[in-house]
């Protein structure tokens, strides 16, 4: 007998549980082959359906809001924007002991955007730049407000205001807490007073497709809405470096005060980050490490100057 028993988390979904819940609610691809996905996220488990589509699911309860964030919102954003984003084909509804509403969507091509497989990395970022600024010009009219639906992205870095400070704190002694308190202050400082447009949510690698060598499309917008797009800059630290970086930075022309948040954002996922793994696993702490050195050398590079 195959269990039905409730899923816990993401040990609890499979294979077998996405081919029963395509057989009880879309009969129609009950043939399709069902295989995991080669790189996978954390938010959501997906599975490839035959050759043409994937299955999405949220691994808990705090990323099911974006099920019918995106399903609403990804149809209307994809005329305006410069590549591909996940086609919406059916949502599924909780069932076969797995409790929450759930995706099924086109299959797009191309590989994660690993520095290996982009051929130019400065047009490659000139690209991401784009798309950024193709979204930012989106309809926000309706549009879902920064929340905990986005898990405040798009909000003011504020909400984590307290865990930056516990993260300092804990870190006291192993990084250079009291530059990164200096750059923390003027994210916070620099409030954002301008008006609200779309924002990914979570620009990096992973969710950046890439086909012969370019940017061919963007994935994941469970943590999408409409507020400010300041969170959306990380991955200038967090991915592109030297040219790419400046190309970056010319390209997606934010002011002064945007940068300043974006410096925030960063800093706080890198901090928390570290705090976590520093005595536990050497490699991602060396990671953190630098994007932290670098975020700290970019304020003093660019303090309250405008870094356009």
């Amino acid at each position: 007998m195959v269990s039905t028993s409730p899923p816990d988390g993401r040990a609890g979904i499979d294979a077998a549980l996405v081919r029963r819940l395509i057989a009880a609610q879309f009969p129609q691809w009950s043939d399709l082959p069902v295989t995991p996905v080669e790189v996978d996220g954390w938010d959501n488990r997906t599975y490839r359906l035959g050759d043409d589509k994937t299955v999405r699911l949220p691994t808990a309860a705090g990323y099911v809001p974006a099920v019918d964030k995106e399903n609403d919102w990804l149809p209307r954003l994809a005329p305006s924007l410069p590549v591909a984003v996940p086609p919406v084909l059916a949502k599924g509804e909780p069932g076969e002991g797995y409790p929450f509403p759930w995706s099924v969507r086109g299959w797009l091509a191309g590989e994660t955007a690993a520095r290996a497989h982009i051929d130019d990395m400065p047009q490659f970022a000139v690209s991401v730049a784009e798309f950024l600024l193709a979204l930012q010009r989106c309809d926000t009219a309706g549009g879902p407000v920064a929340g905990a639906h986005s898990w405040y992205r798009g909000a003011s870095p504020a909400h984590y205001d307290a865990e930056t400070r516990r993260c300092l704190a804990a870190l006291e002694g192993r990084v250079d807490t009291e530059r990164a308190a200096v750059v923390w202050e003027a994210a916070l400082a620099a409030a954002w007073d301008g008006p609200p447009v779309w924002f990914h949510g979570d620009i990096a690698s992973g969710n950046l497709l890439v086909e012969g060598g370019k940017l061919s499309a963007v994935i994941d917008f469970g943590t999408s809405g409409v507020g400010d797009p300041a969170c959306d800059l990380v991955i200038t630290w967090g991915m592109f470096e030297g040219e790419s970086r400046e190309a970056f930075r010319r390209a997606v022309d934010q002011d002064e005060r945007t940068w300043a948040r974006a410096r925030g954002w960063i800093l706080w996922k890198s901090l928390l980050v570290l705090s976590g793994c520093i005595d536990t696993d050497p490699a991602d702490a060396a990671v953190q490490r630098r994007i932290i050195d670098t975020v700290l050398a970019d304020h003093d590079r660019f303090g309250d100057a405008s870094p356009s």
